[in-house]
C-alpha cells in the first residue's frame, strides 16, 4: 500500500507538493558484477506501474488534503481530485529487445484521446529542436542519435482534453485505460527510459472547515509533472527506518522540519516521486504565494521546467497550455 506523508508546517505550496507527492512500494533488484556474474554489485530498486496507480486509488475517491493556512491564521485542510492529464510511456532499448526476441510481448503504440484528430499530439521529435537524450544537460553533444535510441520505444500515452466536468479521476481512467493496455500495470520502473513522464490534474473539490470568505482563494488548480523511469528515482528512494520526511523533503528540495511517516512498510523502501514541473491556475491573493518565501521563484522554476521538458519531447500538452493561457489572462486582470 502506497505511503502518504504526514504534513509539518511549511508554506502552502510546500505543503501542496508534499501531498501529492507518492511514495511507492519498491521491490530491491540484485545487479551482476560485469566481471564475476554470480556475485551480486550492487541492489536497486523498482515499482510497478501498478504500484503507482494504487497510489491514487483513495485519493481518487475522497481526494487528497493539504493544508492551508490563511492570511489570518486559520488553518484548513483543502482536498483535490487528482485527473490523469497525460502520460507517455517509453520503454528503453534493452526491453523492448528482450521482448521481441522471447515473443512474450508484442509491444505497441497505443495512442488515446480524447480530442479531435487536429490536435492530437505529436509523437516524436522534430529535426529541428532534436537532441541526444541527456539526463544530465540539455546540451547534449549525441544529436545523430534515432529517436529510439534517444527516447527508447514508445509503448503507450495518452493526453485528455476534454472539460475537467466529464473527466473521470485517475485511478478510474487507468482501469479503463489497462483494458486494452495491460503494459501500463505491469511494465516496471526500470523497464521504462528517462523519457517516461506523467502529469496529473489536480482540482480542487472541497475545503475543511468551509471558509465562505476565501472561497476564491482556495479555487485553485495546479498540474503536476512527474517522472517514471527508474534512472530519475533512484537517488530518492527511502528506507522505512530512515527519517522519512528529510528524505522527501530533499526529493522536494526544501527543507526537513521535522521527522514523519506512519510506520507503514517496514522492511520495504519505497520511492518518492516528486512533481519536476508545475503548472497554475486560479491562483489568486497569497494563498499560495506566501510573501517572505521563495514561493513565486520556485513556483516560476518548476513552471519553466515543465515547458523546457514538452518542449524536448516536442509535445503539445492540451492542459500546460489551457494553464498559461488562463494564468496569463489572470495576471492581465482580464475576467473570462
Amino acid at each position: 500500500m502506497c505511503s502518504s506523508p504526514k504534513l509539518s508546517v511549511a508554506s502552502n505550496l510546500e505543503s501542496f507538493l508534499r501531498t501529492v507527492t507518492p511514495m511507492v512500494p519498491s521491490k530491491p533488484i540484485p545487479q551482476m558484477d560485469d566481471i564475476n556474474c554470480e556475485s551480486p554489485k550492487a541492489v536497486t530498486h523498482y515499482y510497478t506501474l501498478g504500484d503507482l496507480w494504487q497510489c491514487y486509488d483513495e485519493w481518487s475517491v475522497y481526494g487528497v488534503g493539504t493544508p492551508v493556512v490563511l492570511d489570518d491564521g486559520d488553518k484548513l485542510t483543502q482536498y483535490y481530485a487528482p485527473y490523469l492529464s497525460a502520460v507517455q510511456i517509453y520503454t528503453n532499448k534493452s526491453y523492448a529487445t528482450s521482448k521481441d526476441e522471447s515473443g512474450v510481448v508484442d509491444l505497441e503504440i497505443e495512442s488515446w484521446s480524447d480530442d479531435s484528430d487536429s490536435e492530437k499530439l505529436s509523437r516524436s521529435l522534430s529535426n529541428n529542436s532534436s537532441k541526444g537524450w541527456d539526463t544530465a544537460s540539455a546540451d547534449s553533444s549525441e544529436s545523430l542519435w534515432t529517436v529510439t535510441d534517444r527516447l527508447g520505444s514508445l509503448y503507450f500515452q495518452y493526453f485528455d482534453t476534454c472539460s475537467p466536468y466529464f473527466r473521470i479521476p485517475l485511478f478510474e481512467k487507468i482501469d479503463v485505460l489497462r483494458q486494452k493496455n495491460l503494459g501500463i500495470m505491469t511494465l516496471k520502473s526500470t523497464d521504462l527510459s528517462p523519457a517516461s513522464w506523467m502529469a496529473v490534474a489536480w482540482y480542487p473539490i472541497y475545503p475543511i472547515p468551509n471558509k465562505l470568505g476565501h472561497v476564491k482563494d482556495l479555487f485553485a488548480c495546479f498540474l503536476s509533472f512527474h517522472s517514471l523511469s527508474s534512472p530519475f528515482q533512484e537517488m530518492t528512494v527511502v528506507d522505512d527506518d530512515e527519517d522519512t520526511w528529510t528524505s522527501i523533503s530533499s526529493c522536494l528540495g526544501v527543507q526537513a522540519d521535522k521527522a514523519l511517516g506512519d510506520g507503514e512498510g517496514k522492511g520495504s523502501g519505497r520511492i518518492c516521486l516528486p512533481p519536476f514541473g508545475l503548472a497554475k491556475y486560479k491562483v489568486h491573493g497569497d494563498v499560495w504565494v506566501k510573501e517572505g518565501t521563495d514561493d513565486g521563484e520556485r513556483l516560476s522554476g518548476l513552471h519553466n521546467a515543465a515547458n523546457s521538458w514538452l518542449k524536448q519531447l516536442n509535445v503539445q500538452h492540451h492542459d500546460f497550455n489551457f494553464f498559461n493561457a488562463h494564468s496569463s489572462i489572470e495576471a492581465a486582470g482580464l475576467s473570462f
